[in-house]
């Protein structure tokens, strides 16, 4: 009788141990759950892979603004890290703590030709990310400094430049858009480019104005103010219809070059196992601040052309410009290493 007693008390003892263990288990996942609801409660870094003044540092600090006006000026801190073409932020913010509190603003150079034009990369975009949304889209404008170019448009550009015997076309780093761009852009006309790299946009503009390069695909957010300013001469759009910033420019398209359309893109990312919920609310509010009437007029103002995504679509893109950008780069033979 003693015995079956003890039996009982133990039996009734460890359910009552077991249920407080879940009650527990329940009250720490509960204050999880919680504290995944209530994101953010300090600052965000938003990580950015150029310097200052650049078309993506232009789009992250318009984007900064608006999300931390949506979380009650909570603050939206831009990190600048600039250096091998985005490289070196992607890695850092790859290996950031999957919180929410470290994102990145990333591009197509970053996220979608990287993985081609590198043998050894030291992130993998597709396993290292979470894609959140993509903000926008740019189109490129082949750029020319008329004081030191003759041509007005594309076909006498190609003629001029067969007569230099040379086509040297200034890009803002080794990997990028730009540079392929050169480099589709030679293969439609028939002549091999010769790129010349540049650290910053500021240099790269540089190397127009001195004549030290012939022209250079930049993105109409970079060039418009300089194309307006008749300081460089846009002679085409790369974009499937022209640009509202610079609606006078023609597309290659219009010019005979069918070939020639391609964009880069800008989107945010979160390191890997960045908690499902957090990414919720983070593309829900992304999408919001660019999609109001004053982000977006800010960001068209720019010479951006607003989107504004889904996590999945942003992802869909990035998977299609993988593919499409990797095949311009076996084409072109191209390894940054």
């Amino acid at each position: 009788m003693t015995t079956a007693l003890t039996t009982g008390a133990r039996r009734r003892a460890l359910i009552a141990a077991t249920t407080l263990i879940g009650l527990g288990g329940m009250s720490w996942a509960s204050q999880a759950l919680a504290q995944t609801a209530a994101y953010p409660q300090r600052p965000v870094r938003l990580v950015v892979g150029f310097p200052a003044g650049s078309g993506p540092d232009i789009v992250a600090r318009l984007l900064a603004q608006k999300l931390s006006e949506g979380w009650g000026n909570l603050g939206v801190i831009v990190d600048n890290k600039p250096g091998a073409g985005g490289l070196i932020a992607a890695s850092e913010v790859a290996r950031a703590q999957p919180d929410g509190y470290t994102i990145m603003l990333g591009e197509t150079g970053q996220l979608a030709i990287a993985p081609s034009s590198y043998s050894k990369l030291s992130y993998d975009p597709k396993k290292d990310f979470v894609p959140v949304s993509q903000v926008v889209t740019s189109n490129f404008m082949l750029v020319v400094n008329p004081a030191k170019v003759p041509a007005r448009d594309v076909k006498q550009f190609v003629e001029w430049s067969r007569a230099q015997k040379g086509l040297f076309m200034g890009t803002f780093g080794a990997g990028t858009p730009g540079h392929f761009g050169a480099f589709l852009f030679g293969d439609a006309i028939g002549i091999k480019p010769e790129p010349v790299h540049y650290k910053t946009t500021g240099d790269a503009l540089g190397g127009l104005f001195s004549g030290d390069v012939s022209g250079a695909f930049a993105s109409v957010g970079l060039s418009a103010a300089n194309v307006k300013a008749g300081k460089l001469l846009a002679l085409a759009s790369s974009g499937d219809t022209r640009s509202a910033s610079l609606p006078d420019v023609p597309t290659f398209r219009e010019q005979g070059f069918p070939q020639l359309a391609f964009n880069s893109w800008f989107g945010v990312v979160a390191p890997a196992r960045t908690p499902p919920e957090i990414i919720a609310r983070l593309e829900t509010d992304i999408r919001k601040a660019v999609q109001s009437a004053e982000g977006k007029a800010k960001l068209e103002d720019a010479g951006f052309s607003v989107t504004g995504t889904t996590s999945k679509e942003f992802a869909r893109v990035i998977a299609a410009d993988t593919a499409s950008w990797g095949k311009v780069v076996a084409a072109t033979g191209f390894k940054a290493d």
